[in-house]
């Protein structure tokens, strides 16, 4: 297991590895696997992929992030500007059911609220919105609320996270109540966690996952 120079420095070397964070003021502390990033950046998508590149990270077990976004004047926009541009670019989305969908903006922060029935949709909403200028920060805030008459198996699930390769499934548990799923065990990495969120969320019916699984690494 790293130790935590060896891991900051692994995070602050992949940070500035990616094209879109060469150029980027940030700042990165490890303590025990945990990762804080702080600084200031001119769009609130360095902030996303900065996190992303550290969360995927052999060695970090979470992420906390405090990077700041701080647009510059030319890329300024009012809230009523960045309303109409998220609703335009819905628009240019299949998988966003954009009836469903309320979108209210605060200073450059973007709240999104609704219900659609699967999550897929409430990320594509999310990611149309990331790289729109002008943002600072977004709150996704939209309900899952299924309409599928399936009933929800925990066999189907535990199934498919087995057949993929990249997670070590013996020590993940699956349990299914009301619709609502719990991940219950440990992985080797974040993106095993994340990845095990996503297959769960795949079924049909499902209305919350709650990922309760933490990162443990082999010494």
């Amino acid at each position: 297991m790293k130790n935590n120079e060896e891991l900051q420095k692994s995070v602050q070397d992949a940070i500035y590895w990616e094209p879109l964070l060469q150029k980027a003021r940030i700042t990165v502390v490890a303590n025990n696997g945990v990762v804080t990033l702080s600084g200031v950046v001119d769009h609130y998508a360095k902030k996303a992929e900065a996190e992303l590149v550290a969360k995927y990270l052999a060695g970090v077990k979470s992420v906390i992030t405090g990077i700041s976004v701080v647009s510059h004047e030319k890329d300024q926009r009012t809230d009523v500007e960045i309303k109409a541009a998220i609703e335009n670019v819905f628009k240019w989305h299949w998988d966003i059911p954009t009836e469903r969908v309320h979108v209210a903006v605060e200073d450059g922060w973007v709240f999104m609220t609704g219900e659609l029935e699967w999550n897929y949709q409430k990320e594509a909403a999310k990611n149309a919105v990331t790289n729109l200028i002008g943002i600072k920060g977004i709150t996704n805030n939209i309900n899952i609320i299924s309409c599928s008459k399936d009933s929800l198996e925990k066999k189907d699930i535990e199934l498919a996270i087995q057949r993929n390769n990249a997670i070590d499934c013996k020590n993940i548990g699956v349990y299914v109540l009301n619709n609502v799923v719990t991940l219950t065990g440990h992985v080797d990495s974040w993106y095993q966690k994340c990845e095990s969120a996503r297959i769960a969320w795949n079924a049909p019916g499902v209305v919350e996952v709650r990922n309760d699984l933490y990162v443990e690494f082999d010494e």
